[in-house]
C-alpha cells in the first residue's frame, strides 16, 4: 500500500508540473523564477521505436519538469526499420549524438544515453546514474559555472553571460528549440500500443555566436522565440576538431 501510495503522489506531482507548462501560454512568464546557474543540463537520446526507452523517457519528464535543471531530449531515427517511424526524430538530433560519440571516443551510440553538461555519458533510464553524474559534477566544478542572463523587450532576448574565471574560455552559444509537451501513441514496432508523453523534443539547433570568457550580450529577434515551442541556450564549449565539449553554463529563454 506505501509503494501504491507514493506512485500515485508522483503521478499528481507530475501532472501537476504538466499542467502547468501546458498553461504557460496563459500565465505571466515574467513572473517564473529564472535560475542563472542550473544544477546541469541533461541531453536525453531516445527514440519511439526503442524498446528501452519508456522507462528513461518518463524519467526524463520529471527532469524536464524541473527549473534547476535544463532537460532536452534528442529523438534519433536510426530506429526507425524497426517498423515504427519516430514522430520527433531528425537527422541533427542522430547527428549529435554521433558527434558527442566521436568526442568520448566511444565505438558506438545507444539509447537512451543521457550525457551530462556535455562532459560524460550514463544509462538514460537509471535514476541512480543521472542523479549522481550531476551531484559529482556539482562538487568538482564541473558544473554550470558560467551565469547567464536572460531577459527581453518587445522585439527581442538579450543573453547576458558572465565571466569564464578559471577554465575553458571559449565557447559557442547554442540556442535549441524544443516543443511543448505532446502525447503520442505509438502504432507499431516494437513499443505498439504504448501512448507516451514526450517532452522538451528538440526541434532545431543554432550557433548564435562566439564567447571568449568575457561578459558578453547577444541579441536575438523575439519572432523567432515565440514561433518555437521552447527554447534554451547552451553555452558550450567546442574543441579544434569542432565536436561538442563540456558546457559550461545554460538557462531556459522563456516566452512572453
Amino acid at each position: 500500500m506505501a509503494m501504491a501510495s507514493r506512485k500515485s503522489l508522483w503521478l499528481a506531482a507530475l501532472a501537476l508540473a504538466f499542467s502547468a507548462f501546458a498553461g504557460a501560454g496563459r500565465a505571466d512568464e515574467s513572473e517564473r523564477p529564472q535560475v542563472e546557474r542550473p544544477l546541469g543540463v541533461v541531453e536525453l537520446f531516445t527514440s519511439q521505436g526503442c524498446t528501452s526507452c519508456p522507462p528513461a523517457d518518463v524519467l526524463f519528464a520529471e527532469f524536464a519538469a524541473r527549473e534547476d535543471i535544463v532537460a532536452l531530449a534528442y529523438h534519433v531515427d536510426y530506429w526507425d526499420y524497426l517498423g515504427w517511424q519516430d514522430t520527433l526524430s531528425r537527422k541533427e538530433n542522430t547527428e549529435r549524438q554521433y558527434e558527442y560519440m566521436r568526442a568520448f571516443g566511444s565505438r558506438s551510440v545507444y539509447t537512451p544515453q543521457a550525457v551530462i553538461n556535455g562532459r560524460v555519458h550514463v544509462n538514460g533510464g537509471s535514476r541512480g546514474e543521472v542523479d549522481g553524474a550531476l551531484a559529482r559534477m556539482a562538487r568538482s566544478g564541473e558544473g554550470m559555472r558560467v551565469v547567464i542572463k536572460v531577459s527581453r523587450t518587445s522585439d527581442r532576448v538579450m543573453i547576458d553571460t558572465g565571466d569564464a574565471g578559471s577554465g575553458p574560455s571559449d565557447a559557442h552559444v547554442v540556442i535549441v528549440y524544443f516543443d511543448p509537451p505532446q502525447t503520442i501513441k505509438i502504432g507499431e514496432g516494437e513499443n505498439t500500443g504504448r501512448k507516451m508523453t514526450y517532452w522538451n523534443a528538440v526541434t532545431g539547433i543554432q550557433t548564435a555566436g562566439m564567447w571568449h570568457g568575457k561578459a558578453q550580450r547577444y541579441e536575438l529577434p523575439m519572432s523567432e522565440i515565440t514561433k518555437k515551442g521552447g527554447c534554451a541556450v547552451l553555452l558550450q564549449s567546442v574543441g579544434k576538431d569542432g565536436l561538442p565539449g563540456p558546457i559550461l553554463g545554460a538557462a531556459f529563454i522563456h516566452k512572453p
